[in-house]
């Protein structure tokens, strides 16, 4: 009986002691994850917006670029908001898809077509897009953007379609 009992006791002293350590153990197990939020955080960088106001009085249709691609028809001259990896070289101002699974070819991208008709502007200051700034030109080369423009359909051409007026671009 005295083992039952001993054995009852060391049952009952070891549960408050298991309890303990493991409310210790969920403490500490919450810190690291709370400075890897906080450091997630810190590292998030500020969206840079340009604007301009050319387009002010026009409505634009958020869509999708596979959406877009798909249906270029139903919005030659229609103003949209689409977003995609925008590609700048020597004769080359593109967005494509950012997918990683589809067809990264001209023939699936839209000629971006910069223009001084429509100034972009960073929100809230201005500096210009193409500006010289802080050492060096705002970097838009492989980055992806969203983008607001007029679709103009080109099908004889290497791209289906430009963006034009472009009046909105966020990095």
């Amino acid at each position: 009986m005295s083992v039952i009992v001993d054995l009852k006791s060391f049952i009952v002293m070891a549960l408050p002691h298991q309890r303990q350590s493991s409310h210790y153990l969920s403490k500490t197990s919450i810190l690291p994850v709370l400075l890897t939020l906080i450091l997630l955080q810190s590292c998030k960088h500020e969206k840079k917006i340009y604007k301009s106001n050319c387009n002010d009085d026009k409505s634009f249709t958020s869509i999708t670029f596979d959406h877009l691609m798909d249906s270029l028809g139903d919005y030659d001259q229609q103003y949209v908001e689409v977003s995609g990896k925008y590609i700048e070289d020597k004769d080359l101002s593109a967005l494509f898809n950012d997918s990683l699974f589809v067809d990264h070819s001209n023939r699936n991208a839209l000629w971006v077509d910069f223009s001084q008709e429509c100034p972009l502007y960073l929100s809230g200051t201005h500096t210009g897009l193409f500006e010289y700034n802080d050492g060096g030109f705002t970097q838009i080369n492989n980055k992806s953007v969203t983008i607001r423009g007029m679709i103009v359909l080109h099908p004889k051409k290497k791209y289906k379609a430009s963006l034009e007026r472009i009046s909105l671009v966020k990095l």
